[in-house]
């Protein structure tokens, strides 16, 4: 399997400065970094490392689910996954990561809603970006639409 790889180019302090993350593997992008804006509710046109955490964890987890619905003898037709990951104070000092939340809505065929919540229960605990971040809490919100 391959190994992917990303760049940050940063300067100055942590308040101060910003930098750059350029997805090296892909070449599809470099994207704009900074503290303040990523301790600010309204991120004005930057990233943060959390959205990039939300953006692996949220297509990691599509891809689990897209899988384990087919084994559950379903089909998908369209999954719909957000990652809300959240930042906040850490108790030993500095910050972390306090939690994320997935939600999904999905339009299967073959499987009941019960079935669905398993597989999705299944895919929150088997998908690789799930298995990294055990350190964090993850809640998930599954549900059938249609």
């Amino acid at each position: 399997m391959p190994t992917r790889t990303a760049r940050t180019a940063w300067t100055g302090s942590l308040e101060q400065g910003s930098g750059q993350v350029e997805l090296s593997s892909s070449h599809v992008g470099t994207y704009d970094v900074s503290f303040p804006k990523r301790a600010a509710e309204d991120a004005d046109g930057t990233t943060s490392p959390e959205e990039l955490i939300a953006a692996a964890h949220s297509s990691c987890y599509a891809m689990q689910l897209s899988a384990l619905v087919a084994a559950a003898g379903g089909t998908p037709q369209a999954l719909d996954v957000q990652a809300d990951v959240s930042l906040g104070p850490d108790p030993a000092g500095g910050f972390r990561l306090t939690g994320i939340t997935l939600t999904v809505r999905g339009e299967v065929d073959g499987l009941d809603a019960a079935g669905f919540e398993q597989a999705a229960q299944d895919a929150k605990a088997t998908c690789p970006v799930s298995k990294a971040l055990t350190g964090v809490e993850i809640t998930l919100d599954a549900a059938l639409e249609g």
